[in-house]
């Protein structure tokens, strides 16, 4: 299936540059995040547009297909709010017509939602879901989660992580001649590095490295998360004073080679590529963030035995979370949404180690056999 859309804009007042990738359409629906980032490219909001649609099947939903935004531009800039709001402006025609963006890396949807009002609506819909007072219902339910915390955080700060480490802990059972407790290297220390890094310990593994964009910080007795979220938490750098002396302290790029069981990228996409592939030391990759490993990176990996989680399959809770509600396929009850959220993806996961330990398929592979949409609908006019 080839992308059916593809929109490229250019800001008038910076050097800002877009794109708009829409995968599929699905009952004229389709979803997914704005990225912005300098390095932001066409080729990777392609990817990850693709790999959206491929999230949306692992869902295991009916109402939607994917798509994706990227803006190249530095988020944390004073003026990225206005460059995003001039992007949503030029893309206004496809969101009113059933392209539903979201948030991403270096983007909030709370920003997205002040812009929508400003052109008077809450959401993107197509007409017909406008039309459903059943929307109308599960809209302002799912806003009314977005209230509510986890563990003392807000739902939607943990929710995609904590299926990752769902995920992770059930592909760990799979594996063969292993100790009940992982040795856990996380690289990411935003909402969802973090996010994993405390449920997996709530499932009794160990977090032994994690890293951000500036240091690797990793300790064989384990780390204190919680220590390096509040460090973390509003600050764009650890201040490693108050970290123990017992921490190692090293580049960043070093969090790969580091020595555990299992490796979870979590922020950045093409973090793992050919030229470090061949130092990962993990028996699982466990992708927390999209598109994390390259493709030549991920035939190195598939040499060295090394068994995979994808990312569309380890990381869609959030996306699940939004299309369950939303469509009234699961009751909005906190309980009632982190326990089938937590199934879903011990079930994706069981499926594809499954596959990996008794059949030999690496799982990006039978991934893509299992999960490929097959859905390619026009939208709504």
């Amino acid at each position: 299936m080839k992308p059916y859309l593809t929109v490229e804009w250019n800001d008038t007042e910076t050097n800002a540059k877009g794109w708009m990738v829409v995968h599929n359409f699905v009952k004229g629906y389709t979803g997914g995040g704005i990225r912005m980032h300098p390095c932001v490219t066409l080729r990777e909001v392609e990817r990850l547009a693709k790999t959206m649609a491929y999230k949306y099947k692992a869902c295991e939903s009916q109402y939607c297909g994917g798509c994706k935004g990227g803006i190249a531009y530095d988020s944390k800039a004073p003026d990225a709010r206005a460059v995003l709001r001039r992007y949503l402006i030029a893309m206004m025609p496809y969101i009113k017509a059933g392209v539903s963006l979201g948030g991403d890396l270096g983007t909030k949807y709370g920003d997205m939602l002040e812009v929508f009002r400003e052109f008077g609506f809450e959401m993107p819909l197509t007409k017909s879901m406008a039309a459903d007072p059943r929307i109308e219902k599960n809209m302002q339910a799912y806003n009314k989660m977005l209230d509510l915390t986890v563990d003392g955080r807000p739902i939607n700060d943990v929710i995609a992580g904590y299926g990752v480490a769902c995920a992770a802990d059930e592909a760990w059972s799979y594996l063969p001649d292993t100790e009940e407790s992982a040795a856990v290297v996380i690289q990411g220390m935003g909402r969802v590095g973090s996010a994993i890094a405390k449920k997996i310990q709530q499932f009794g593994h160990k977090v032994v490295g994690m890293a951000d964009s500036k240091v690797c910080v990793y300790c064989k007795d384990g780390l204190d998360t919680e220590l390096l979220y509040e460090l973390k938490r509003g600050h764009r750098e650890l201040d490693l004073t108050k970290l123990p002396e017992t921490y190692q302290i090293m580049p960043t790029e070093q969090w790969v080679e580091q020595e555990c069981d299992i490796l979870i990228p979590a922020a950045l996409d093409n973090v793992i590529h050919k030229g470090n592939a061949e130092r990962v030391r993990a028996k699982l990759l466990v992708e927390g963030a999209n598109i994390p490993v390259s493709p030549e990176a991920d035939k190195i990996l598939k040499n060295k035995g090394i068994y995979l989680i994808c990312d569309f399959t380890a990381n869609l809770s959030e996306a699940w979370f939004y299309d369950a509600v939303f469509f009234g396929v699961v009751e909005p009850e906190l309980n009632t949404v982190l326990r089938e959220g937590e199934a879903l993806c011990r079930r994706n996961a069981g499926k594809l180690m499954k596959a990996a330990v008794e059949e030999g398929i690496y799982a990006r592979e039978s991934a893509m056999k299992l999960f490929e949409p097959d859905i390619q609908d026009m939208p709504e006019i």
